[in-house]
């Protein structure tokens, strides 16, 4: 098959690369992760020129500055599973897209601070689901039992994820011409990464995970 060829039939498996990633899925095993990581279409001085994603990617600003494109928000289990996905513009909020990755989620979700939020953790835990986040400096302290503050730390894993995302799948560049072109390249690696028979997991001693009975 030519390459041109090639090219205009990715339109056509856009469905079912979506079905096989989503088989492909893991299973919530009672501790859940969450995590967005910029996803930038192109530099954020060259926004005003950009016309493949005029319609679709915004100006954002994550901890490495800003950018202009989109954010990945990923949710894996314990294992480094892959539980649930969504895309959004740049300028979205973290906490506006978790309601809609954790619906049928139980047990645990540890996230980082910018998912902090009253309204969102009462709106998790009513429907039995608690978030744990690292305490901002400039709120009011809290105690976090310690349990929680051991998966607070293994949430690092995630960081390592989105390494492998970007760089050894690798579905992070700014030559897309196409929307489908761009999606089915997302879905690609997001499979890829599914079937790596090592992925990055939390490691708890075995007197860590006596401090852990509801959940193991």
């Amino acid at each position: 098959m030519s390459y041109t060829r090639f090219v205009e039939l990715i339109p056509s498996v856009l469905l079912s690369l979506w079905g096989y990633l989503q088989s492909r899925c893991g299973q919530t095993r009672g501790m859940a992760f969450i995590d967005s990581t910029p996803w930038p279409v192109c530099h954020h001085k060259r926004m005003a020129r950009h016309r493949v994603w005029a319609a679709y990617a915004r100006r954002g600003k994550g901890s490495m500055g800003y950018f202009y494109g989109f954010k990945l928000h990923l949710v894996v289990n314990d294992q480094g599973a892959l539980l649930s996905f969504i895309l959004t513009p740049g300028n979205v909020d973290d906490r506006q897209p978790v309601p809609a990755l954790t619906p049928d989620l139980w047990g645990k979700l540890i996230g980082d601070r910018g998912d902090l939020s009253q309204a969102l953790f009462d709106q998790l835990l009513a429907q039995g689901l608690p978030l744990i986040t690292p305490i901002r400096t400039n709120r009011k302290n809290r105690l976090l039992v310690l349990q929680d503050q051991l998966l607070v730390r293994q949430r690092a894993s995630m960081e390592t994820i989105h390494d492998q995302l970007k760089h050894i799948s690798p579905i992070l560049h700014t030559r897309h011409r196409r929307v489908t072109g761009f999606v089915a390249h997302l879905l690609s690696g997001l499979m890829a990464y599914t079937g790596q028979p090592r992925k990055p997991a939390i490691s708890l001693s075995d007197t860590d995970t006596a401090l852990l009975p509801v959940l193991i």
